[in-house]
């Protein structure tokens, strides 16, 4: 199984592709679609759709993993962190991949075996299960491609089952 992890956002788009095999797990590709602040927002939601369906495209991809979005105090950040998490959601559709939603603490859960786990914990888990030489950067990567790792643990689980419906 191929899975892409996905930490949304506008300005900063995490992305990792993991292949879980055998109980094993590889890293294929991570990194960050990123926007320029200050462009008009359509051109930065055209950029994250059109990296994002690159990316899909790329690879034999099983699934799609993307972090629940939570409200947090900023209500414009919301907005338009939703709105750039609705275009990866229809590239997701538009290329018929499944679409799972995990929270932060199923990910730490699934990742550490702790929900209340610190990030370094996370992204130190990360590079273990992963077997890479330092933790990946941007945060925003290494957040994806733990999201990839929380989806191949749960994808045999009851939490597999939580596929987005739409």
């Amino acid at each position: 199984m191929i899975v892409l992890g996905i930490d949304p956002g506008y300005a900063i788009v995490g992305c990792g592709v993991v292949e879980y095999k055998d109980n094993k797990f590889r890293m294929l590709e991570f990194g960050a679609i990123t926007t320029q602040a200050g462009a008009p927002f359509s051109e930065r939601l055209e950029k994250i759709w059109d990296e994002i369906n690159a990316l899909m495209n790329k690879y034999p991809i099983s699934a799609v993993a993307m972090e629940k979005l939570f409200f947090n105090t900023n209500q414009k950040t919301a907005i338009d962190v939703a709105q750039a998490r609705g275009v990866l959601a229809l590239a997701a559709k538009k290329n018929n991949l499944p679409l799972f939603e995990y929270t932060p603490l199923q990910v730490k859960q699934s990742v550490v075996g702790y929900g209340r786990a610190e990030k370094k914990q996370v992204q130190e888990m990360t590079k273990i299960l992963l077997n890479l030489e330092k933790i990946p950067k941007p945060d925003d990567a290494a957040d994806a491609l733990a999201m990839a790792i929380c989806h191949c643990h749960s994808a045999g689980s009851r939490l597999g089952s939580l596929r987005v419906k739409g």
